[in-house]
């Protein structure tokens, strides 16, 4: 049975460096998780170490992507500079391994125009999507000036995946605040927080039109659906609010793919398969910050019948992607 991953991430000293030198009020608190335990050593590895730990997981295949906040909060040319030579590392990851890994693009956010022609050349050079967050600073993924890298996005087939980022300085504050900094960081992040973000992030886009503009986009949400899924029968009453040509829910069944990133609950993953069908749930370990071991993901895969299984484990991957294998 082949194994496809698709939510693993990596990193480099030059990204890190970068993101504990900015100023306080452009600082992500998140990037602490990056620095637990092995996490580090682990995210900047994307050679034999890596593909070591795979094989001890039984996991084929990863799509790599870099950790979050990637360089969304870098200023503008630094971005550019930065995001070109982390896909060019990823680009010669794959080149080197190519029946091991593939890539997700970087994008300079903070510069739009800029991220269009990366992405372009990102998908010249082999690379399978994107990872996106909500927000760039204080500006929304549905944003005008961003509608030009979604459009990209659709036009070349490379799906976007919205990763979960930290709720802004205002809202931790007013929402999550008042507890120590351990608990409010939990609350504002994996706890919470991170998921309320890119669901939101994900709903905004549907509710200014996107996907009326750019059919053919595709969308990638990890740990289920960010909880998004749950709330489907009240969020579809966003479709006459908001004028759309098509379902909030029928958007969910034709747009929206959706990941476990190692969350291996039985619970979740037939809730996940009845609101969006089988043929879009896709398989992830969210490493390194989840890392299960090979019988924990055999015992959990065992959940699918024999039809299903091939699908979650590769075949939508490979659909998605466009990875042959």
């Amino acid at each position: 049975m082949t194994l496809i991953a698709i939510e693993e991430h990596w990193t480099t000293q030059e990204l890190t460096a970068r993101l504990k030198a900015l100023p306080a009020d452009r600082r992500d608190d998140s990037i602490a998780f990056n620095e637990m335990g092995d996490h580090l050593q682990r995210l900047e590895d994307i050679g034999e170490a890596r593909i070591a730990a795979m094989d001890e997981q039984g996991i084929d295949l990863q799509i790599l992507s870099v950790a979050p906040p990637a360089t969304g909060p870098l200023a503008p040319s630094d971005a550019v500079a930065v995001s070109r030579d982390l896909n060019d590392l990823a680009v010669a990851a794959t080149s080197t391994h190519p029946d091991r890994f593939r890539a997700f693009a970087t994008l300079p956010m903070p510069a739009p125009s800029k991220a269009v022609e990366e992405l372009e050349r990102a998908a010249h050079a082999g690379m399978v999507g994107a990872m996106l967050y909500g927000r760039t600073g204080e500006t929304p993924l549905d944003d005008p000036r961003y509608d030009d890298v979604l459009g990209a996005a659709a036009q070349l087939s490379m799906p976007i995946f919205i990763h979960p980022q930290i709720p802004s300085p205002a809202l931790r504050s007013a929402a999550y605040g008042g507890f120590d900094d351990d608990t409010g960081l939990a609350l504002s992040t994996y706890a919470w927080g991170w998921h309320i973000e890119a669901a939101v992030a994900a709903l905004r886009l549907i509710a200014s039109g996107t996907f009326d503009r750019h059919p053919d986009l595709q969308l990638v949400l990890g740990h289920w659906g960010e909880l998004l899924l749950f709330w489907r029968d009240r969020v579809d009453s966003l479709t006459r609010a908001a004028r759309l040509q098509r379902s909030v829910a029928d958007v969910f069944r034709e747009n929206l793919h959706i990941t476990s990133s190692g969350m291996f609950s039985p619970t979740l993953m037939q809730h996940a398969r009845d609101v969006v069908g089988p043929d879009r749930l896709l398989f992830s370990t969210d490493y390194p910050f989840q890392h299960p071991t090979r019988t924990q993901i055999d015992v959990f895969l065992a959940e699918f019948e024999d039809v299903d299984r091939a699908r979650f484990t590769h075949e939508n991957a490979q659909r998605l992607f466009r990875i042959d294998q």
